[in-house]
């Protein structure tokens, strides 16, 4: 079986290197969204008339706005009032990270088991990252959440090669796969995308616990968001000091606090979470 992961390995390896890996292409709707907000000459309601095109996206960002994490004094009933309340950058970075759950589905029961909790745990940083960027750094919010939604996407290709090749693996050994290759992938479907820089590199950077920059980045919100998450569990990292890993300290955080502990920031984070998902 071992063999098969080196297989693995090596093909995906080679398929990069040669610029041959099948990569992701981003949603319509979250390509049209892009188009719109990167163009100076266009208004909220050409944002409005390409998410509203898309009844579920709409929804769900009319949630969001309701939600307590941004709730203003007057219920928001339409997408235009959405959009009008959060803005046009927030509007379609959160449409972008969003309209990107479709692509987080399989037909096989195995490999869509994998890609949904893919894109839980996904959607969970990112609400984490919202409120961590929020609370305690000079990042943009909506950035830190697209930034958590899309750290993990390089696990889209490699368990998209299992299944069309219908390969044969034990949980472990695929785990195993993923945690080797999956930055280097994640880092270049986000290159091929044209993502911001300072998001390219979060699938690589974010699971070096002893990295050393300048300033906090958006690597540093997804690396202590996923710490916050496993803390309590029995995830290798729990067993690392936290006072050796700078993010912390960056981020103006005390690795010895678990925020969970502190009642208004826990039900924002679980706000988030749950908004996502």
């Amino acid at each position: 079986m071992s063999n098969i992961v080196e297989t693995i390995k090596t093909d995906l390896n080679d398929a990069i290197e040669n610029d041959k890996l099948v990569l992701p292409t981003l949603p319509e709707v979250a390509l049209q969204v892009r188009d719109i907000a990167e163009d100076e000459d266009s208004a909220i309601m050409d944002l409005v008339k390409v998410i509203s095109n898309d009844t579920a996206l709409s929804a769900r960002i009319i949630r969001v706005c309701n939600s307590p994490l941004f709730r203003g004094s007057r219920a928001i009933e339409n997408l235009n009032m959405a959009v009008g309340r959060l803005g046009m950058a927030y509007t379609s970075n959160l449409a972008m990270g969003l309209a990107m759950e479709q692509m987080f589905q399989a037909t096989s029961d195995m490999i869509d088991k994998r890609l949904r909790a893919t894109w839980q745990k996904s959607t969970e940083v990112a609400g984490v990252c919202h409120v961590l960027a929020q609370h305690y750094t000079g990042l943009k919010p909506d950035q830190a959440t697209l930034a958590g939604l899309v750290h993990l996407i390089g696990v889209l290709p490699i368990l998209r090669y299992v299944e069309d090749r219908d390969i044969q693996i034990s949980s472990i050994m695929l785990d195993n796969v993923i945690d080797e290759i999956h930055p280097r992938i994640g880092a270049t479907i986000l290159q091929k995308w044209d993502f911001p820089k300072e998001l390219q590199n979060v699938p690589l950077e974010y699971a070096n616990l002893h990295r050393e920059v300048p300033t906090a980045d958006y690597a540093d919100l997804v690396l202590i968001a996923n710490l916050q998450l496993i803390a309590g569990t029995d995830h290798p990292w729990t067993r690392v000091d936290w006072k050796t890993i700078s993010a912390f300290d960056r981020l103006g955080l005390d690795p010895e606090v678990d925020m969970s502990e502190e009642e208004d920031l826990n039900a924002q984070m679980e706000a988030a979470m749950a908004l996502l998902q």
